[in-house]
């Protein structure tokens, strides 16, 4: 099994206890260069809110998409757009990825900014 398979396999157990749960969650992918995070419906057929390092105005803001500040202010804007659809409460999911660097970062931003995970 290589890396790739072992991450997907972790993110499979995470996404069966979510869907259990019916919660909103919210959903965390890392590149080498960009982060991107989505918040998705309980049943999972609708994105409420997302948000990368891809998008316009902060392309041109940010040096490097792929580093901890481009997380820190990816976390702050999902925050943001999750709040303006209604969204407090979500189930994080970080994708198989370790709980460490960009992705804590985006989620200790998110946490600061109002969402309860």
């Amino acid at each position: 099994m290589d890396k790739k398979q072992s991450r997907l396999r972790r993110a499979l157990k995470t996404r069966a206890r979510i869907a259990d749960q019916k919660q909103i969650r919210l959903t965390v992918y890392r590149s080498n260069s960009h982060i991107y995070a989505q918040v998705i419906a309980a049943d999972g057929a609708s994105v409420l809110a997302s948000a990368s390092t891809l998008d316009k105005d902060l392309r041109d803001a940010l040096a490097n998409g792929g580093n901890i500040k481009a997380a820190e202010v990816i976390g702050q804007r999902i925050a943001e757009k999750a709040k303006a659809a209604g969204v407090t409460k979500v189930a994080f999911d970080r994708s198989g990825f370790q709980y460490h660097g960009r992705v804590k970062a985006l989620a200790d931003a998110a946490r600061a900014n109002g969402l309860e995970f």
